[in-house]
């Protein structure tokens, strides 16, 4: 799977050719989350409120590029 962004010690990576809804998946340490690319939300996993709003952040700013991705 290929890594996106890696920052602050988190990994964001797409599998490009994985099933509906667009999504991405994040690992931080211990933890890690599926969220929604189009809808920011969380479909599986645990972040911390903090890794969580860094991710909501970075995400939000790249929304478009990853959806049209």
């Amino acid at each position: 799977m290929p890594e996106i962004c890696r920052f602050f010690g988190i990994v964001i990576s797409m599998n490009y050719n994985d099933h509906s809804p667009p999504h991405l998946y994040v690992h931080f340490g211990e933890m890690k989350a599926v969220i929604a690319t189009s809808t920011l939300t969380l479909l599986a996993g645990y972040l911390s409120p903090r890794t969580f709003g860094l991710v909501m952040e970075w995400t939000a700013l790249h929304q478009a590029e990853l959806m049209d991705n």
